[in-house]
């Protein structure tokens, strides 16, 4: 019996491409400030060992997931191989679905990546939204985030307690400073999700969707993209009174991102031109050119980003006092003349 496969359109390959060349600057400098605290080695050290190595993380998904081939999940094995053709990846990563009823999906492992989609993704997203989703993942694989997502995953699940073999280690601000990577990584792995799909549409719906499903019965056709990216744009510029130190608060135990951050952060960086010219081939190449790249450079677009994530987050509390300030007197006088 033939399996149907998806049609698909013709997308622009990028041969060779190095993941320096959609990583997001604060990516690189998170994951270089992980690496430089005391102790961290020694938490992934202990961590892995507890799960019994890259092969004991493999069997946790070999022996209770649906491994994906030719003959189980084809349309999705067509999509994932159409994802590491257009980013002329040389290895194949194994993929799962694992039954889980919330949205996620993930790269683990440490020297064979693998990924894995939650079933409840694979049901809730269209074909486009799926090559996104793969096109994400994979870009983790390419980037060498898979052991320190595998890691943070564990951390982020799991309370403090429970690793009694970390213990006379800070593991709280390693902790934190996982978390943190981990979520800027995130905006380095959408950016290879719209570079895989080519679809900068599908790569909202996507976001939109992380948020707040809608393919079930009744919900077909009521979500709408340009309501959500508005909502996007509400919530990243909001800085009303306590608005921005409840953010801030509210992103700290968090593995990814504000769906609407994500979906602001894409947008603002296609707008920069870059995505533009990745499809047109001016990027970095895999080889000598990525890896003689002088990290100088990346910690100083990692400090440019980060200070005007400072100034802004400056600005918006500054602005915040000052309204609170005028309300306050306003009040005053009001009170006065009644």
């Amino acid at each position: 019996m033939s399996t149907s496969l998806p049609a698909t359109r013709p997308r622009q390959t990028h041969p060779q491409i190095s993941a320096v060349s959609w990583e997001h600057p604060a990516d690189r400098a998170a994951l270089q400030t992980l690496r430089a605290i005391p102790g961290v080695d020694e938490v992934i050290r202990r961590t892995l060992a507890l799960l019994g190595g890259e092969r004991g993380v493999r069997l946790l998904f070999l022996g209770n997931a649906v491994r994906v081939g030719a003959a189980q999940f084809p349309k999705l094995w067509h999509l994932h191989h159409e994802v590491v053709t257009t980013f002329d990846w040389p290895a194949v990563p194994e993929l799962y679905v694992s039954q889980t009823p919330f949205f996620n999906a993930g790269a683990y492992g440490i020297d064979k990546p693998f990924i894995v989609l939650h079933s409840a993704a694979i049901e809730l997203l269209d074909d486009d939204e799926l090559r996104v989703l793969l096109s994400h993942e994979l870009g983790h694989v390419i980037s060498g985030h898979s052991l320190y997502r595998t890691i943070a995953a564990i951390l982020a699940l799991i309370s403090l307690g429970a690793l009694p073999t970390l213990a006379g280690l800070a593991v709280l601000p390693i902790r934190l400073a996982f978390l943190e990577w981990s979520r800027k990584s995130e905006l380095s792995a959408d950016r290879a999700g719209l570079l895989g799909a080519q679809d900068v549409v599908a790569a909202q719906r996507l976001d939109m969707k992380m948020a707040g499903g809608g393919r079930g019965q009744g919900f077909a056709g009521q979500l709408n993209v340009d309501a959500f990216m508005q909502q996007a744009h509400e919530y990243t510029t909001a800085g009303e009174g306590l608005d921005v130190v409840y953010k801030l608060l509210s992103t700290l135990a968090l593995t990814h991102p504000m769906h609407t951050v994500r979906a602001a952060e894409l947008q603002r960086w296609v707008a920069t031109g870059e995505y533009d010219r990745i499809l047109r081939g001016e990027y970095t190449r895999r080889g000598p050119d990525a890896d003689d790249r002088p990290l100088a450079g990346d910690l100083g677009a990692a400090g440019t980003y980060y200070a005007g994530e400072a100034r802004e987050l400056a600005s918006q509390v500054a602005d915040a006092a000052r309204r609170a300030a005028e309300r306050a007197r306003d009040a005053f006088r009001n009170a006065q003349k009644s």
